[in-house]
């Protein structure tokens, strides 16, 4: 700017400098037009709840996005009169009330593309990933006979002989992943936690034999792993009806403490027809 003129009185400098000094313009301070309220309607709840013991399960209704079913040792070995059970001296016919129950159900959630594991209890050829004592309590049964011994499916509990292969009835699609374990539980000493990580389940359908042993170990595992369990009553079985009663019992104490128990059709019911309403809560 140029000195002001020294002959100018200060009012003079000040009139000009007002002057020559473009105003300021101002952009107007716009808003964002807020969208028109949608007038769709509103999307039904899909949340879904299975009637159960002690609460409607899963807790949370996130039934089809995070839940796999898992079918637990119907083996040849297990669910026929030639098998290591039956050399157990134990009835072959509670093995195989379940089946057409587990069939209707896998029949129901392979139509619905929602993940299936399987299991198979069984060892090695040279059994060593048989304990000493494992060993030995299973020959003390009334036939003598126990894992690893020659029976009419070949060895017994072997893995690749025909008794450790599933029964046909239940036998899995290809892509539905097998867990071969070498005890009771499906977690224990196999790949199964990293698949059900990956797949991103978190909730598990369980059925199949027997209810107070390797059903019961695995539910118990996987709640110690934070994944939520429901067990299907018809479809598991026990060798001895009571311990599969207690086992039941067990399931539902102290608030379902392991998981909850529902029955067969009300399972098979809410799959079918889906809904957002929370059924009331069955007993045992």
């Amino acid at each position: 700017m140029p000195a002001p003129h020294p002959h100018l009185r200060s009012s003079e400098v000040f009139l000009r400098l007002k002057i020559s000094t473009p105003p300021t313009r101002h952009r107007p301070c716009t808003q964002p037009r807020s969208r028109p309220a949608s007038r769709s309607r509103a999307m039904p709840d899909p949340k879904l709840h299975i009637p159960a013991h002690p609460y409607a399960w899963p807790h949370d209704g996130d039934l089809a996005s995070s839940t796999a079913l898992v079918i637990i040792d119907m083996q040849n070995e297990v669910c026929t009169s030639t098998g290591y059970l039956a050399h157990q001296g134990y009835p072959i016919f509670p093995m195989r009330a379940p089946i057409p129950h587990i069939a209707r159900l896998l029949s129901l959630w392979r139509s619905k593309g929602w993940p299936v594991y399987h299991t198979r209890e069984g060892h090695r050829a040279d059994l060593s990933d048989c304990t000493p004592r494992e060993l030995f309590r299973s020959r003390r049964n009334p036939s003598g006979l126990g894992i690893g011994d020659a029976g009419p499916m070949g060895r017994l509990l072997i893995r690749g002989e025909a008794g450790h292969d599933i029964i046909p009835e239940l036998y899995p699609w290809f892509g539905e992943p097998v867990i071969d374990k070498p005890g009771r539980s499906a977690f224990a000493n196999t790949d199964f936690e990293l698949l059900l990580r990956i797949r991103g389940v978190t909730k598990l359908v369980i059925v199949g034999v027997t209810t107070d042993v390797c059903v019961h170990t695995t539910m118990r595992d996987a709640d110690d792993r934070g994944i939520e369990c429901l067990l299907v009553r018809e479809a598991c079985a026990a060798a001895v009806e009571e311990l599969g009663q207690a086992a039941l019992d067990m399931v539902a104490c102290e608030g379902g403490i392991f998981g909850a128990v529902a029955g067969i059709e009300d399972v098979m019911s809410v799959l079918r027809e889906g809904g957002d309403e929370v059924a009331e809560v069955g007993g045992l």
